[in-house]
């Protein structure tokens, strides 16, 4: 009876401790690796509101714009293990920039998978006074003029960068990089005519294509996206091309796997809102929540591949 007496009370003890180390703090901060008012900031709005309404808790963004999202990158690898830090990560941190910098954090050992957040093609576009109407115009103005365009990105071993220096290689032009901060940033000198091209995001770019202050050429996806059918995809004129963007919800590997799993059911939950599909969708972030394990396998694939573009195409962090 001792014995059975002894168990029971030991039991007793050790189940609040396992529930309490799931259980997420009632303040949860979401980092976004780029300024404020573009896409990855805009998708971590839509999505915290949610989860914060889901859980009763307060989740808030942080802003840690610079170096391509690496220094948002760097300080969730290096933030708090309790689950009250988590990062919208992207592409360019998690796939590109390891192959082409040192940095302070080591993706496989330093950062634990949530799950994906969004996978959705970005859309290539120019400002009215280019001149251009259509892909071909563009690349036939490029090899006009070499060296004469530019484009920008959102930083040096982002998406959009890799995305244009695909576009080199496949088109055999030579347009310019110029890193930004973010998304916004670089539509703005877009639209104030210091850029020729960006690879965009629709949820950037599209109020600015609605209101005719800037041009769409194409969609970066293999097939045409469901937010922009009537354009072309890159891969209609250069056949095989293909650069998608994504997100995807990481946080520091030291957190315990309990609060991991828990985060991960959480933001798919949130991510699966209808409201939430309903609105990422509608601005070109198409939601493609998943497994802990399929997150992990998707970012070695994705390092892979880019690991090496970077070595055909000899491309460096300058």
């Amino acid at each position: 009876m001792f014995r059975r007496s002894f168990i029971a009370a030991a039991t007793a003890l050790l189940l609040p401790l396992g529930a309490a180390a799931q259980e997420l703090p009632k303040k949860i901060t979401i980092v976004v690796g780029f300024a404020a008012g573009g896409a990855a900031d805009h998708a971590a709005r839509v999505v915290a509101k949610r989860l914060g309404e889901n859980l009763g808790a307060t989740v808030v963004i942080d802003n840690k714009a610079g170096a391509g999202g690496n220094i948002a990158h760097l300080a969730v690898a290096q933030g708090p293990t309790d689950g009250s830090m988590i990062l919208l990560g992207s592409v360019g941190p998690l796939a590109i920039a390891p192959h082409m910098m040192k940095l302070g954090y080591d993706v496989k050992k330093d950062l634990a998978p949530l799950t994906m957040g969004m996978n959705f093609p970005s859309v290539l576009v120019v400002p009215p006074n280019l001149g251009v109407k259509t892909l071909a115009e563009l690349i036939a103005l490029a090899k006009k003029q070499p060296g004469a365009l530019n484009y920008g990105s959102t930083g040096a071993g982002s998406a959009s960068h890799l995305a244009g220096e695909l576009f080199n290689d496949r088109a055999g032009i030579d347009v310019v990089h110029i890193p930004y901060k973010g998304g916004a940033p670089a539509v703005n000198e877009l639209l104030a005519g210091r850029l020729s091209m960006y690879f965009a995001t629709m949820s950037t770019a599209g109020p600015h294509i609605t209101a005719g202050k800037l041009v769409p050429l194409a969609t970066t996806g293999l097939v045409r996206a469901p937010f922009a059918p009537e354009l072309p995809t890159v891969a209609e004129l250069l056949p095989g091309f293909t650069a998608t963007n994504w997100y995807a919800f990481i946080a520091s590997a030291k957190t315990p796997t309990p609060l991991l799993d828990r985060l991960n059911a959480e933001l798919v939950k949130a991510l699966k809102s209808p409201e939430v599909v309903e609105e990422l969708t509608r601005s070109g972030l198409l939601p493609a929540p998943g497994t802990r394990d399929e997150l992990a396998k998707y970012i070695d694939s994705e390092s892979r591949t880019w690991g090496q573009v970077i070595v055909d195409r000899k491309i460096t962090a300058n």
